[in-house]
């Protein structure tokens, strides 16, 4: 029948917190309604809800964004941080499920009447979903944990084994209960590839070359895979470089500098990066894209994008595939356009990547407690 829900909850957030992010910020926070006033608020709010009250069953869980949590350096940024909180929000539910309680969603209370009952005032609501203990499992706990902490962003070389068209059929084709307007697309072809690489050896740079952007980076690059655990988040260098010699590790951590950085724009060092960028790009078997009709979604939309997102992910993973996401491409409008143009990507590109099979792991990158952004209202 599954186990009571505070430990079912417990058990889903370490596996959830496993959940990619940009710069590995983790903007999620979860909120349980657990008071009289907070899951009355919530059996009030729509008809799906109706006879709900503090003697159901039935539990609620609020999603939301710790806004101090958040990238800010780009407008992109709001879209992203929605997408991880999407990322985050699936493997969550798939947890709990694996554990007995399924999901319904239900109409979400206005922000105020959240904060009345003690939603943070730096949390933006951003899902309400209902859980109520069906007893059914439809995989393996233990199956979906082992999954879960195998899947990571692998940033190293990938193998010269080609992707099949069949893997990617079924990458792209088993979108459970997915959004269905969300568009994939596969560019596999050597024209494609060479046709990205060139791009991003032309415009890779812009992270490097924008001031604020680099800036909020760099603040997420920890020198040490100690000073990364002791943060909780970001990524330590040897999560972006792999293993690297003590001279190594000393030139980056000067080099990458915000001040240097600013320094090196001048003599065209953010050009000599993007080719660095370029070289990988160029030699992976696959780029994945991803497209929403609108390239103004809401945050709903956002967050439906993150959940099928998540799901393409751990389906790559449990097939032996890695993901590395070139997210400067997308992260400013005039580049995605221009990548939309190229390529004929329809309606706004949210996500594009590289993959294939790796040929190095990296280490786990730093996680907050799982219960950190867990708050009972």
């Amino acid at each position: 029948m599954g186990c009571p829900f505070e430990q079912a909850l417990t058990t889903a957030l370490e596996i959830a917190v496993t959940s990619p992010s940009s710069h590995n910020c983790q903007p999620w926070a979860v909120a349980r309604l657990t008071s009289g006033p907070a899951r009355r608020r919530a059996a009030a709010a729509g008809p799906s809800a109706a006879g709900d009250d503090v003697a159901t069953p039935h539990e609620f869980l609020v999603l939301a964004s710790e806004q101090n949590r958040e990238l800010r350096a780009l407008p992109a940024h709001r879209a992203e941080m929605r997408i991880s909180c999407g990322l985050f929000w699936h493997l969550l539910r798939r947890a709990l499920a694996a554990q007995g309680w399924t999901a319904e969603p239900a109409p979400m209370p206005t922000a105020a009447e959240l904060r009345e009952v003690g939603l943070p005032p730096t949390w933006t609501p951003l899902r309400l979903a209902r859980f109520r203990r069906s007893g059914e499992v439809p995989e393996s706990l233990d199956g979906l944990r082992t999954l879960a902490r195998r899947r990571q962003t692998n940033r190293g070389p990938y193998s010269d084994r080609p992707v099949t068209e069949a893997v990617l059929n079924e990458l792209a084709g088993r979108r459970a209960g997915a959004e269905p307007r969300i568009h994939i697309r596969h560019l596999r072809s050597d024209d494609e590839r060479k046709r990205f690489a060139r791009f991003v050896a032309r415009y890779g740079g812009r992270d490097f070359a924008h001031r604020d952007a680099w800036r909020e980076t760099h603040s997420y690059i920890r020198h040490t895979e100690s000073e990364a655990a002791a943060s909780g988040d970001g990524f330590a260098l040897t999560h972006l470089f792999g293993p690297l010699s003590p001279a190594q590790r000393r030139l980056r951590r000067v080099v990458l500098a915000p001040p240097i950085m600013a320094a090196l724009r001048a003599t065209g060092f953010p050009r000599v990066l993007s080719g660095q960028l370029a070289a990988v790009v160029r030699r992976s078997p696959v780029i994945v894209s991803m497209s929403l009709p609108d390239a103004d979604g809401t945050d709903s939309d956002m967050i439906a994008a993150g959940e099928v997102l998540s799901e393409y992910w751990l389906r790559a993973t449990g097939l032996g595939l890695v993901l590395h996401p070139i997210s400067v491409v997308v992260q400013h409008g005039d580049l995605r356009r221009k990548l939309q143009a190229e390529f004929d990507l329809p309606g706004g590109v949210f996500f594009i990547a590289r993959l294939g099979y790796p040929t190095m792991r990296f280490p786990p990158s730093p996680r907050h407690a799982a219960t950190a952004s867990l708050r009972a209202l």
